[in-house]
């Protein structure tokens, strides 16, 4: 395989984590104290494309309300759904991208061999 066909395939994967890992944020949004989390991308071995995963600490909105006669303070999620929503269309559009490199090469090497063939 050619050297973009192998950073693909592994730039494929990372963005499959990243949007996974978006998908989980929006899906606990009402969670009550669900810290979010993030990919981040690095470069790994043999230039492959390496996710790191982190969770982010920041307090979510509060709300204190009487319980029993009791107040109780409630944290809720610190997702924010428009960057959620946000990131997703920005990985996906990093994913057609990466397709479209990928189907170069492709069509590159398919020409190669038919000029040496």
């Amino acid at each position: 395989m050619g050297f973009a066909i192998n950073t693909g395939a592994s730039a494929f994967k990372a963005f499959g984590t990243k949007m996974a890992v978006s998908a989980n944020n929006v899906a606990n949004v009402r969670s009550d104290d669900f810290k979010r989390s993030r990919a981040l991308f690095s470069q790994g071995q043999n230039d492959a494309v390496k996710v790191d995963i982190s969770t982010v600490d920041t307090g979510g909105p509060v709300e204190a309300r009487m319980v029993d006669g009791q107040t109780v303070v409630q944290e809720f999620s610190n997702t924010d759904l428009a960057e959620e929503f946000t990131d997703q269309i920005i990985t996906q559009r990093a994913f057609e991208a990466n397709v479209r490199a990928i189907q170069t090469e492709d069509e590159m090497l398919g020409t190669l061999v038919d000029i040496v063939g």
